[in-house]
């Protein structure tokens, strides 16, 4: 009953004119750069970051969570009608989004796509207000050595799973930690990785460093790769659907959600995963089996409710535990370090007021989505039609103006040029940005955590592991480093035993050579307009 009281508390606030009128422009930004190939929510809330500071906290957060969301709605706009995934996450929804279009139900492709993530979204909401609070109270219990293992182990599980090879990612990672230990030591005073700076004795903003690697990094990364061609839309009337349309759509929505939420919740689970298990599945359970490949509305629906579905669960350890599991997340916890509030466990009890009113803003822009994409739909495919050098060249002018804006300091001009170079050259070679930034934001708070374990043990180091809940994820860090190690061994050993630690044969999800070939040629379609996205793809490999 508490809850729902603080919810309602909380829709007064997101309903205010003020806060109503960022929800409205942040959907709109959020459905504009979902269309847009390469400019994704990260970037656009590290954009932001400058422009957002003299707003309140409240009103801030609530604009960045209309960007997610409608960045998660934008991207099958352009899957549909172009073939061009705006996102990552939205690779599958081209497969057989594009394939109804040219069919000439771009109409009905187009109305599950939103509908699909309008039942997903406000679902996963309603779990996010469900869990949250029992997320935190449960935190709230735990000691600094249980922190430390839970923060070290969300480190770890993105670090290992992004990237093309581990080295890669913990490479990435040993940057973030080097960047966040940069300036004065807060219990000796002595000063870290400053060289002789003193403009570099309080660390390097987080908004410099979100700016430059996102903004900056992937908008040279996408102007260097820019395709030249001319995008053709496909003609759509009013977004509608048949009764047979409801029928097959239903079940899909709900399944694409059950994936959704338990993958945006993990550490580097993503919206990619989620949205490729819920279209094999759907093939799988689909009494039109025959039309996949050719248009099946199942194939749109799952996909596009398990994306948005993984949006609301990305939230949920961001607010409940302050750990982000995807670059927007880590963004919008830079924009809470900007402010000056601890992200953490006690940000319901210490915030209830900004952190509820942004739970009820996401069922606002949830409905704001809905009405927004189903009739202007090919209005925001008509975006693709901007000449690409104007926007990227409108993005540099941006990043450069907002990060001389926080501080007024040119030195802060030439770390984003610095940074900004980094992030190209780790997008060029193939190293994921993301553990970057969460070795910047969660780098200093383990330290923190760690001093404060060992204090509490009088320097004993059997203080890092006096709590059962430590223990137990140090289990789990250890299992994520060593099961690769260990299968691969066991291969060389035995491949019976190996097979025995894998499914079995009749239990796992069959995927045809022609899902793979579509998945390809989308994927490659959607590299000729980006080359990059909230994580750095790796150079391809020979097969």
């Amino acid at each position: 009953m508490d809850t729902f009281n603080m919810l309602m508390q909380g829709f007064a606030t997101a309903a205010t004119p003020m806060n109503f009128m960022y929800a409205c422009l942040g959907v709109l930004l959020g459905t504009a750069v979902g269309v847009l190939p390469g400019i994704g929510p990260a970037m656009t809330i590290a954009l932001l970051l400058p422009v957002t500071s003299a707003l309140g906290p409240t009103s801030a957060l609530i604009m960045f969570a209309g960007v997610y969301y409608g960045g998660m709605y934008g991207g099958s706009t352009t899957s549909i009608l172009l073939n061009t995934p705006g996102e990552s996450s939205t690779v599958i929804t081209a497969i057989e989004g594009h394939k109804m279009a040219k069919a000439g139900r771009a109409a009905q492709a187009l109305a599950t796509a939103a509908i699909g993530s309008f039942v997903a979204g406000t679902i996963g909401t309603a779990l996010l207000v469900t869990l949250a609070p029992i997320v935190v109270e449960f935190a709230v219990s735990l000691g600094a050595p249980s922190y430390l293992a839970i923060m070290l182990l969300a480190l770890i599980a993105v670090t290992a799973v992004l990237g093309a090879s581990k080295l890669r990612g913990f490479a990435s990672l040993g940057l973030g930690l080097a960047i966040g230990l940069i300036g004065m030591d807060i219990v000796t005073g002595q000063g870290r990785l400053i060289f002789g700076q003193p403009l570099l004795s309080d660390g390097i903003d987080i908004v410099v460093v979100a700016v430059a690697i996102f903004a900056l990094g992937e908008a040279l990364w996408v102007a260097a790769h820019l395709s030249h061609t001319k995008t053709q839309t496909i003609p759509v009337g009013r977004p509608w659907m048949g009764k047979s349309d409801w029928k097959r759509s239903w079940k899909p929505w709900l399944r694409g959600t059950a994936f959704g939420f338990p993958f945006g919740a993990l550490p580097a689970g993503g919206a990619e995963i989620p949205t490729f298990l819920s279209y094999v599945t759907e093939k799988k359970l689909s009494k039109h089996p025959e039309e996949f490949g050719h248009g099946a509305i199942e194939g749109v629906a799952g996909p596009e409710a398990a994306n948005n579905a993984s949006a609301a669960g990305t939230l949920t350890p961001m607010l409940a535990l302050g750990l982000p599991t995807n670059a927007t997340a880590a963004v919008m916890l830079a924009a809470l370090m900007q402010f000056g509030i601890d992200p953490g466990p006690l940000l319901f009890e210490n915030e209830p007021q900004l952190v509820w009113a942004m739970i009820a803003s996401l069922f606002i822009g949830n409905t704001l989505l809905l009405i927004i994409n189903l009739p202007l739909a090919p209005l925001w495919a008509k975006l693709l039609q901007l000449p690409r050098p104007y926007l990227y060249a409108g993005i540099l002018f941006f990043a450069t103006l907002g990060t001389f804006a926080v501080n007024s300091q040119t030195f802060d001009l030439i770390l984003l040029l610095v940074l900004g170079l980094l992030g190209f050259a780790m997008r060029r070679f193939g190293i994921p940005v993301l553990p970057l930034i969460l070795g910047v934001i969660l780098g200093p708070r383990i330290e923190g955590k760690m001093r404060q374990a060992f204090q509490l043990s009088s320097g004993d180091p059997i203080g890092l592991v006096n709590e059962p809940v430590a223990v137990v994820v140090y289990v789990i860090i250890a299992l994520v480093l060593l099961w690769p190690v260990v299968t691969a061994i066991l291969r060389r050993i035995n491949p019976r035993v190996a097979a025995a630690v894998t499914l079995p044969e009749e239990e796992r999800v069959t995927v045809t050579n022609d899902d793979l070939a579509s998945i390809d040629s989308v994927s490659a379609r959607s590299a000729q307009d980006v080359a990059g996205s909230d994580t750095a793809k790796a150079p391809p490999r020979k097969r």
